[in-house]
């Protein structure tokens, strides 16, 4: 009898066990599809770039994977803008953008390519848990970043920190595509791609009659515009040569004693740009960097109007690159203000670095440690 009661017993924490083990998985394919339907939920803009106008390309197929299964595409019409910014917004599109399956016409090659790739996954699940900083964090030490999620909003109305916004695709010559992600005063380069020279005329033929149909173009102006457009000697070699990197940081000083350093906007060549604001601008840390292509420096050294200003340095990229290829293996960028604030000198680990123009301007804004 008492066998049997055990025997009995040891079955119900059986049955426990495993209801408990339903339960729970229940629980985790719910809190999944929930944070699916969430993300689901989040906008962002898609955005098509070219290096130049001469360089525009046309979608004739697109879908941008997602996540969630949701269907999301390209703008309408050709791409624009600078290489890594169109310029352009347009409608909204919704879910976890992992991948893309593109199909696009180059007129200045009178060439068809598919480009179809998968983006790194945990890259872009990291990616989409942050949110980066725009301005002073009024509620505590502002940081890089912080894992805010997508379609964060302060409670205060004042947002400091930006999340996802934005997928930008940049178009070079021969296939050569780099996706980025914009985050506000951030934007960071996600991959380089490269999509395949459509070369089979069934293909062809059929994006060919896509391309006239979409755009309402004729196959006289389609030949017309071939050869109006054509550059046979279209490389992408100057957009690859922009994403070689060097380990630097900037560096920003001045002789006069009541300097305080606010921000740093870094644009390089290779379509990035990083924001960087109190504390850690004033010791940022060394990173593989592109080549800037304009840097902006805030600063003041009173309340007065005269003493609120900022520098904008805009950079040669063949000889900034040169200089740094010679700088050595870790690169102090270093940013020297004179103490009446009327001047700017900049240097590679104390070597003169040759630059476009420098400019100064006063401004007004109030950053966290301003002078009052």
């Amino acid at each position: 009898m008492l066998k049997n009661v055990q025997e009995i017993y040891n079955m119900d924490n059986k049955i426990q066990y495993i209801l408990q083990r339903i339960f729970c998985f229940v629980i985790c394919v719910n809190l999944i599809q929930c944070q699916k339907m969430k993300d689901a939920k989040q906008p962002f803009q898609v955005e098509i770039s070219h290096p130049d106008n001469k360089y525009d390309i046309t979608p004739v197929f697109d879908n941008i994977k997602t996540l969630e299964g949701i269907h999301a595409g390209l703008p309408y019409g050709s791409s624009s803008g600078r290489w890594g910014d169109s310029g352009k917004s347009w409608t909204e599109q919704y879910g976890t953008p992992i991948g893309a399956d593109i199909t696009y016409y180059a007129d200045y090659e009178n060439a068809y390519y598919h480009l179809n790739v998968d983006f790194p996954l945990d890259t872009i699940k990291d990616y989409m848990e942050r949110a980066y900083s725009i301005w002073d964090d009024l509620k505590g030490e502002t940081q890089e970043y912080k894992r805010l999620g997508r379609g964060y909003e302060a409670s205060n109305g004042v947002n400091s920190y930006d999340s996802f916004s934005t997928l930008v695709f940049g178009f070079a010559p021969k296939g050569m595509v780099v996706v980025w992600l914009n985050f506000g005063n951030t934007r960071i380069e996600l991959g380089r791609y490269q999509a395949k020279l459509v070369t089979d005329p069934i293909e062809i033929a059929k994006a060919k009659e896509k391309y006239l149909r979409t755009y309402r173009l004729s196959p006289e102006q389609y030949v017309e515009f071939q050869k109006e457009y054509f550059i046979p000697d279209a490389s992408p070699k100057e957009w690859d040569d922009y994403r070689i990197r060097y380990h630097w940081r900037p560096v920003v000083s001045s002789t006069n004693p009541k300097f305080r350093l606010f921000e740093i906007l870094n644009y390089t060549y290779n379509g990035e740009k990083e924001g960087a604001l109190r504390p850690w601008v004033l010791d940022m840390p060394y990173k593989e960097r592109a080549i800037p292509r304009e840097m902006v420096f805030t600063w003041e050294t009173g309340k007065e109007k005269q003493q609120q200003l900022n520098a904008r340095a805009f950079f040669n990229w063949e000889k900034t690159n040169e200089a740094f290829k010679k700088a050595g293996s870790k690169i102090d960028m270093q940013v020297k203000i004179a103490e009446d604030n009327n001047s700017v000198e900049i240097l590679l680990n104390g070597k003169p670095l040759e630059t476009d123009s420098i400019r100064i301007y006063q401004w007004s804004g109030d950053y966290k440690e301003s002078y009052k």
